[in-house]
């Protein structure tokens, strides 16, 4: 047994990766998501969406996703940046296969070249192309910026052949105003900030009913603890929360209190005067 067993959740409520069935739509993550699916509706070309870390911008990134899945009309991809030592040619190859191309040669003219093609057919189909990138802060090299600058120029009449939504920390934003020329052409830009009381609380309360939860799992007391340890990160309150509740199954506890809550980020190096 575990302590989703022990606490009778059908899922685990606090499992730190992003998973668009725990989305919880505070009032700046609605807001954050109105603009960038009005900017992928409308082939806006450049959408931004920046914040620090744990601040929800995957999980949002996530939801986009799914939610433009679940539309159609939509031909999207997601690259995921896990280092920041890459070249165009691999930007565009990653975005060739994410829109179905295959036996790529090494040529990145032919490769641009079957992009722009494939970019016109999704377009006669009637469907949008749109690709996230997540991790963007990671982009670093400024010929990979100018190659998004010079695929948002494909087009077709005055519609745009192809979107980017860019995700990344606060830094993201200073490295792309370094090309002016891209720059101008962010049509949508959205920053989030660490979560109120109120807003973690609800969180809280929403992923336990999401996770199935039939009874109070937190004190009121334990809750205040998370909002002012977590400082408001949606990250940090489901590493509180998730090793709360696995210390509260190790020690029996059907309720997670307050000595708890100091126990636990204490452990985490999270304690502070």
């Amino acid at each position: 047994m575990g302590y989703q067993e022990y606490y009778r959740f059908k899922l685990e409520p606090f499992a730190n990766h992003p998973d668009p069935k725990f989305y919880f739509n505070s009032p700046q993550h609605a807001l954050a998501r109105e603009y960038l699916l009005h900017a992928a509706r409308g082939a806006r070309g450049l959408a931004v969406l920046l914040g620090d870390i744990g601040t929800g911008k995957t999980t949002l990134s996530r939801k986009i996703l799914s939610e433009l899945h679940t539309i159609g009309d939509f031909q999207i991809g997601l690259i995921v940046l896990t280092h920041s030592e890459f070249s165009p040619t691999w930007l565009y190859t990653r975005i060739a296969n994410l829109i179905g191309l295959r036996d790529l040669t090494d040529s990145t003219t032919e490769i641009i070249a079957r992009i722009s093609q494939r970019l016109s057919e999704i377009y006669h189909r009637s469907e949008k192309t749109v690709i996230i990138i997540d991790e963007a802060n990671k982009i670093d090299n400024p010929s990979v910026l100018e190659e998004i600058r010079g695929l948002l120029n494909l087009e077709i009449g005055d519609t745009r052949l192809l979107s980017f939504i860019l995700s990344g920390l606060p830094e993201l934003e200073n490295f792309i105003s370094s090309n002016r020329a891209l720059y101008q052409r962010i049509a949508v830009k959205i920053k989030l900030k660490s979560m109120g009381s109120d807003t973690v609380r609800s969180y809280i309360a929403h992923r336990l009913t999401v996770a199935g939860s039939e009874q109070e799992v937190f004190s009121p007391r334990a809750i205040d603890l998370i909002c002012r340890y977590s400082e408001g990160r949606p990250r940090l309150v489901n590493v509180i929360c998730d090793n709360a509740l696995l210390e509260g199954y190790l020690q029996n506890k059907p309720e997670i209190d307050e000595f708890l809550i100091e126990r636990v980020v204490s452990n985490l190096g999270l304690k502070f005067e």
